[in-house]
């Protein structure tokens, strides 16, 4: 048991050590994970100085500003560059300022959604750690060109925006994205450039007013998860190379104006979830959609198979094979029945008017080349004076 004097001693000790902690302040902590600023310190009054002095030397990884009603984002003494994550969803803000985005040199995560942003700014492209970008909720009608300089991206969300357009080149560049989500906007054509998104997992392009596909859509190997459903009237057609994604597990085309499923769907080995409902479909019919996936796909595979057995072999041809038209250059007609030596004035007339192409002469020559057809089109008769090989072919 501990005597009266030695709880009295410890007692002291305890009392000691608490004024001399309010004295110094609390121990700062060397690496700060998350930092929630208020109002009042973005906007850059007395308490943010305070603020910025009390970060200065810290290591912040995350900035979470969201909420707040914010209308704008002004500088601040906060060390921009310190930054690895910085939310700004949900106010009201209209614009960021182009400085304030180049500043921001490692920062891999940023999530805009839910604001009022009419436009981003072109120093995005200054962001080259940047991985996951979150612009959705906004009044967007395009993306900068420069966002093809943030080649780390590997998620891009810009759903629920007014895009019109997506960068031409954006699939040359994003080479690592992932996962593009452009639902709900006005996209009318997605660029021919995604074929070369070979990373790309997710493609949700659903809710817009796409009326076609890119046409290499193959390329896209590791693509699991492609939904472009409810475009409605505008989608009427999907290319063939849709079904040779080696990769897809769910394809939704529901909800457009599809009539017919190109045969290679009977291609997609690793398909677990197809959606065609909504869609006035010829091929397949209703009955095969309803007896579900499998019975799709037997359905498309065997109609491949018609298909591949109904065209016919094309026969090799050497030589020149079949001509359907030829002309001579020796001015004379070359029509069965009159030779060169019986003609007539209205001849003369129209090999005058006519130079030395004979436009009515029509012939055809089936099966090998003939040497006697071959001589009209040796470069020898061609290219040599008119008195020597232009004359009439002799039969």
């Amino acid at each position: 048991m501990m005597g009266y004097e030695q709880m009295n001693q410890m007692t002291m000790k305890t009392t000691t050590m608490m004024k001399n902690f309010n004295k110094v302040g609390p121990i700062s902590t060397p690496h700060k994970k998350t930092m929630r600023r208020s109002v009042s310190a973005i906007d850059g009054g007395a308490t943010a100085a305070a603020a910025g002095e009390g970060d200065r030397g810290q290591n912040l990884e995350t900035l979470d500003l969201s909420g707040m009603s914010l209308a704008s984002l002004p500088a601040s003494s906060i060390n921009l560059a310190s930054i690895s994550k910085l939310d700004l969803s949900n106010n009201n803000i209209q614009q960021i300022p182009e400085s304030l985005v180049a500043r921001m040199l490692n920062l891999w995560a940023l999530d805009l959604h839910s604001n009022q942003l009419k436009t981003l700014p072109n120093s995005i492209g200054c962001l080259s750690k940047l991985k996951i970008l979150n612009v959705s909720g906004n009044n967007l009608q395009a993306l900068p060109k420069t966002i093809e300089d943030c080649r780390s991206l590997e998620e891009l969300n810009a759903n629920f925006n007014e895009l019109t357009l997506l960068p031409d080149t954006i699939g040359f560049e994003l080479t690592n994205l992932t996962k593009l989500s452009v639902n709900s906007n006005k996209l009318v054509l997605l660029p021919s450039s995604l074929g070369h998104l070979t990373s790309l997992r997710v493609l949700d392009a659903r809710l817009n007013c796409l009326v076609s596909l890119p046409e290499d859509l193959e390329n896209l190997v590791n693509l699991q998860v492609l939904n472009v459903s409810q475009n409605f009237q505008h989608l009427k057609t999907l290319p063939y190379s849709v079904g040779l994604l080696i990769s897809l597990v769910e394809l939704d085309v529901s909800y457009n104006g599809i009539r017919v499923l190109p045969d290679s769907i009977g291609c997609l080995r690793r398909i677990q979830k197809l959606s065609v409902e909504g869609n006035p479909l010829v091929s397949p019919p209703f009955e095969v959609v309803e007896h579900g996936l499998e019975a799709v796909k037997q359905y498309m595979s065997e109609k491949m198979t018609e298909s591949n057995n109904k065209t016919p072999t094309k026969k090799k041809l050497w030589g020149i094979g079949k001509m359907v038209k030829y002309k001579t250059f020796h001015g004379f007609s070359s029509s069965p029945g009159r030779s060169p030596g019986r003609r007539t004035g209205g001849d003369r007339h129209r090999e005058e008017r006519e130079g030395f192409i004979n436009v009515s002469d029509y012939r055809q020559i089936d099966g090998l080349a003939s040497p006697r057809h071959v001589s009209l089109f040796n470069p020898r008769r061609l290219l040599s004076p008119l008195s020597t090989f232009f004359s009439p072919p002799r039969y």
